[in-house]
């Protein structure tokens, strides 16, 4: 039987440890920390108009985006969220307004099948946790991971901004040669850049 590498057992570790926390806080926490990286989000965000924006539907405990996707969306933004398609693949369909969102796996939603496949420039990125040098642990599947490098291979280098609850930062995290650093993190404390977050006007 095949062991994991010591990087990835002590990744497992920190995200187990991360969203166990994330999991402690109460309902109400919570929901007002989801509205406090919602208002961070709109003041501190530029993006161009008519880019093209990856969120996520929220599951279990994580930060609800939708209030911040649709303040972006008033603001001029393509909406999309990710779908699973099989086992090692999520493609981004495009959030219409007219558009019914389904169950897409693993308890997620997302825009129907009719709707456009699109590739986004900037991405709001789920994760179990982050440090302080804006490195990230996934929830382990790497389809984030697989998805950015489809979009690199492509010539597209979409800006990474993570979305997380202040409770899921990590001293560090143990990184690896295929991981790409986050350009800033959003939490409920603030817009954290470990780069330059005002590319676009």
């Amino acid at each position: 039987m095949q062991t994991q590498s010591p990087i990835k057992e002590l990744k497992k570790a920190l995200r187990l440890e991360a969203l166990a926390r994330r999991d402690a806080l109460p309902a109400d926490y919570r929901s007002n920390a989801s509205l406090q990286i919602a208002g961070h989000g709109i003041s501190a965000i530029s993006f161009a108009p008519g880019e093209i924006i990856s969120g996520f539907w929220p599951i279990r405990s994580e930060v609800d985006l939708r209030p911040l996707l649709f303040a972006l969306r008033d603001r001029g933004a393509r909406l999309c969220l990710p779908v699973i398609i099989d086992k090692q693949t999520i493609v981004f369909r495009e959030l219409l307004q007219d558009m019914p969102m389904i169950e897409t796996g693993f308890g997620t939603s997302g825009p129907h099948e009719d709707a456009p496949v699109v590739d986004p420039t900037f991405m709001l990125v789920p994760l179990a946790a982050f440090d302080e040098r804006g490195h990230r642990i996934g929830y382990g599947a790497g389809y984030y991971d697989r998805a950015i490098a489809r979009l690199q291979n492509l010539d597209i280098n979409p800006r990474l901004i993570g979305t997380a609850f202040d409770c899921q930062k990590v001293e560090i995290v143990p990184d690896e040669p295929h991981d790409v650093p986050l350009e800033a993190i959003l939490t409920e404390s603030g817009l954290h850049s470990f780069g330059s977050i005002d590319k676009a006007n």
